[in-house]
């Protein structure tokens, strides 16, 4: 595998640009005020601006529909929030943006002390978060790195963050999703249940280094997208967040039913890189229909479970188990792909593609190999229909039976890909109409091009929710009216 890489964030010492934050009465910050370093600040240095806060659901720095730049800064929050205030719409966030806001952030090192303290939070359609060459540390439950609801934007650079509470996915998003474009950079979540990404929004990763402590590496929820260029991500899964699976893996896809990630067909993309899965096998997908393209990723896991389509604890029984069309291009696989049997599973393999392995099935499963690339069987195995060439597959002295037929090697065959019935259906209804922002575009799309004079890579095609009920699969209750 290779070497994990490497940042060095350096913070230099500097006054901070004229600039404005949000007061209220409760509320306890100290601004525009040089400081010198103190050991209770983490990375604080001579010459810096300190915004802090200390009560419950405030910000240290908020952007309320305006434009604001911070440079130079060091950013304190205590306090804690609470529930859907906090995860959906941005309470108790130490840096808050929202109703259009373009917030953007430099040199900025951002230290949460409390439950429900996200690092920083882009809100609402419209409103952008541009944030580069900083550190987050959040050591509390459901407080993650960086965050996006109600179709917020938010662009990071270079960034180190690292949580340590429940529930706190380093890049992280929630209801109503939004867009998020990561470029360089390391994303460390240490707490249970804690994905280093969850995503019910548009999430693009490039160049960067992505580990979890316990939970998986990557969570997707929903008709949600998440895409890798060029990555090293390592998923310690060895805790579970509930009774829900049985199973540990580096990337789960599902659909909570909770209402927090919108329905619909969702995709994983990886592009380049490195994924491991240091306990148990590589992916799962389970009550959802989704999309995972693999090109010449180094793919290393505990044990030979590679893929499982399965139902699990999430959805109604009978109909929860789930629907992948896998793509691989240029890509090696080996090990043992699972489809019970209320789910399927369409396999494409492209451009010189090898897949050492077989199926464990009482599913429907089509495979297509192109000619160049391979299937070499490793055991006896079931599938509904094939189309390859004459010399695409290996029995290596095991029988392969196709619709009830046995293939015979060195034979072509053409078959027809399983058909999906996608459901829309987030399991609740539309988002309430004080939220602003809509759901997440969710559809796969690019997203939006980087802000004009900002040097981040947007990195091609196309969001988290960790929290305690992350698996549970209840309703979270509506904002109250009145309420932001």
């Amino acid at each position: 595998m290779k070497n994990l890489k490497k940042l060095s964030i350096c913070i230099l010492t500097v006054l901070l640009a004229a600039c404005s934050t949000n007061n209220t009465e409760s509320t306890t910050v100290e601004q525009d005020q040089t400081v010198k370093t103190s050991s209770a600040a983490v990375g604080a240095i001579d010459g810096a601006t300190t915004y802090s806060a200390t009560g419950d659901n405030e910000h240290a720095i908020e952007a309320d529909g305006e434009d604001a730049t911070y440079e130079n800064i060091i950013v304190n929050k205590t306090g804690s929030g609470e529930g859907e205030d906090a995860d959906f719409y941005g309470e108790n966030a130490a840096v808050f943006a929202t109703n259009g806001a373009n917030l953007t952030i430099s040199n900025a090192t951002i230290t949460t002390d409390g439950q429900y303290g996200n690092g920083v939070f882009s809100y609402g359609e419209g409103t952008t978060v541009t944030i580069s060459n900083s550190i987050i540390n959040t050591s509390e439950r459901n407080s993650g790195g960086i965050m996006v609801t109600g179709g917020g934007t938010l662009y990071a650079n270079n960034l180190t963050i690292e949580t340590q509470g429940g529930s706190s996915a380093a890049i992280r998003s929630d209801r109503g999703g939004g867009t998020m474009v990561v470029d360089g950079g390391s994303y460390t979540a240490n707490g249970s249940g804690s994905p280093a990404i969850y995503s019910t929004a548009d999430i693009t990763v490039s160049n960067a280094t992505l580990t979890s402590g316990s939970a998986q590496a990557v969570v997707v929820e929903g008709g949600n997208n998440v895409t890798l260029n060029d990555c090293d991500v390592v998923g310690n899964n060895t805790a579970k967040n509930s009774d829900n699976s049985d199973y540990y893996q580096a990337v789960m896809l599902y659909q909570s039913m909770s209402g927090d990630a919108a329905g619909g067909a969702g995709t994983f993309t990886m592009n380049d890189g490195s994924l491991t899965s240091t306990n148990e096998g590589m992916f799962f997908v389970t009550n959802a229909t989704y999309t995972i393209n693999l090109t010449d990723v180094d793919l290393t896991y505990a044990t030979n479970d590679v893929l499982r389509i399965c139902a699990a604890g999430w959805g109604n029984d009978g109909s929860n188990g789930g629907q992948v069309t896998l793509n691989l291009n240029d890509q090696d696989l080996e090990g043992v792909i699972t489809v019970d049997n209320i789910s399927k599973l369409n396999m494409y393999l492209t451009n010189d593609s090898e897949f050492e392995g077989t199926f464990d099935n009482d599913g429907e499963v089509y495979v297509e190999i192109e000619d160049g690339s391979t299937w070499e069987l490793t055991a006896d195995c079931n599938i509904t229909s094939l189309t390859c060439g004459k010399d695409c597959i290996d029995l290596n002295g095991y029988t392969l039976t196709v619709n009830g037929k046995t293939y015979s090697e060195g034979s072509a065959s053409t078959g027809e890909a399983i058909e999906f019935t996608v459901s829309e259906s987030s399991g609740m209804p539309e988002m309430p109409s004080d939220m602003g922002g809509g759901q997440a575009p969710g559809n796969g799309e690019t997203p939006p091009e980087m802000p004009d004079g900002n040097t981040m890579n947007a990195g091609g095609n196309p969001p988290e929710k960790p929290d305690g009920e992350m698996f549970d699969g209840e309703t979270p209750p509506e904002k109250p009216d009145g309420d932001r």
